[in-house]
């Protein structure tokens, strides 16, 4: 379910803070992610019982499905100069991404924040054209 939810749910309320043409649209984006991560961080509570992982002690489907998303994450953080993941709203999201990230199985083969950053600026064009056009 949480694995769906993410891909189906909250993936697309992430790309709709990069397609935002206008504050609006860009604040009730963050609005649905923010709304999102609240439920994820009561997930991974109840999910992972204390543990570091969704999966418990070890890496597992959920925090594979949600930890590849980490870098897109990141990128639209630092683009957007937003916060989601924090010490107060989110903090064991905030842990579960550090422990993700810091993983041996994972630290090697997460992208380069800052090649993903170059490349999400030409999605980010492709995004608010197909917005625009689709406003005409």
């Amino acid at each position: 379910f949480w694995a769906a939810y993410i891909d189906e749910k909250w993936f697309p309320a992430m790309k709709g803070i990069a397609a935002a043409t206008d504050d609006e649209a860009r604040k009730a984006a963050v609005g649905q992610v923010a709304e999102g991560l609240a439920l994820l961080e009561e997930a991974f509570q109840k999910i992972s019982k204390g543990k570091s992982f969704f999966g418990g002690d070890h890496i597992g489907y959920l925090d594979i499905a949600f930890g590849g998303l980490l870098g897109w994450f990141r990128v639209t953080e630092g683009m957007g100069g937003i916060k989601l993941i924090n010490e107060t709203k989110t903090p064991g999201l905030l842990k579960w991404a550090e422990k993700f990230a810091a993983d041996p199985a994972v630290k090697d083969v997460l992208p380069e924040i800052e090649k993903l950053t170059e490349f999400s600026k030409v999605i980010v064009a492709k995004l608010r054209a197909a917005a625009a056009s689709g406003a005409k």
